[in-house]
């Protein structure tokens, strides 16, 4: 049976001095984000899932995209090591949370930088995207790391958004849902669809068709709910002020061992 545990972190007191690359700096409300945060963990439990709250990291701003720390492959954690410096002692309490779980724990060492939010698994299939925060020697170890276990890794460049899965995510189905202004070769995915708003491109997969999706998305809901799916919308409007999206605040951990 595969699992369904969630790795969350409550957000820092100073999310609002969280990095931000390719958006504007626009003042973030730390408390109207906690209840954004308590909202998004909820609507992850009613949808079945277990949440797993890592132990919180105040003094780490961005620490509530606990997203980027860790990269999960069957039962096997990859503790990533950011491109951001400032970023890479989020990694502590990660690493034990997953310990705790019982996966297999490995590292991306200096030179390599990876972030987790550039990793989009499908299937055996795992896209990494080469950008600002992850470089071809983190890549190469997530390679080493996964390759022998029969996934196969695939490269994509990534230029116009902080991470790969800031630009694309996936359907159930395995189709790659992206806004086309934002993703750098479209080509590079079997099957892309293209949504009409930007943060349309993200969706966390709840479990059969269920997906959860930022409210700021209204028309790519609609589509969506055109093609079958159903989304559920939870508003995540002071964390995309930071460049974060609805697969930045967790870890999903499908294939833990019983």
């Amino acid at each position: 049976m595969p699992s369904k545990k969630a790795l969350v972190r409550r957000p820092s007191p100073r999310l609002a001095e969280g990095l931000v690359t390719h958006i504007e700096r626009e003042k973030v409300d730390a408390g109207l984000a906690t209840e954004q945060w308590e909202a998004y963990v909820e609507a992850l439990r009613e949808h079945g899932w277990e949440t797993v709250e890592v132990d919180p990291a105040d003094d780490n701003p961005d620490s509530v995209f606990v997203e980027d720390t860790v990269v999960m492959y069957r039962n096997v954690a990859l503790i990533a090591r950011s491109g951001a410096e400032s970023r890479r002692e989020e990694t502590i309490g990660v690493e034990e949370a997953v310990a705790r779980l019982g996966c297999s724990v490995n590292w991306i060492w200096e030179p390599g930088t990876l972030d987790g939010g550039d990793v989009l698994k499908i299937g055996d299939t795992i896209y990494v995207g080469r950008g600002g925060r992850t470089n071809a020697a983190g890549i190469q170890q997530l390679r080493a790391a996964f390759e022998p276990l029969g996934a196969q890794v695939v490269a994509v460049p990534v230029s116009k958004v902080l991470h790969l899965k800031s630009a694309v995510t996936a359907l159930p189905d395995g189709t790659v849902i992206g806004h086309i202004p934002k993703v750098d070769r479209p080509s590079l995915f079997p099957r892309f669809l293209s949504v009409p708003e930007e943060s349309g491109a993200h969706v966390v997969l709840l479990g059969g068709d269920k997906l959860l999706m930022a409210a700021s998305a209204p028309k790519t809901a609609e589509l969506l709910a055109d093609l079958g799916f159903e989304p559920v919308l939870v508003d995540i409007g002071e964390f995309e002020k930071l460049e974060g999206c609805v697969t930045c605040l967790s870890v999903r951990m499908r294939d833990l061992y019983a």
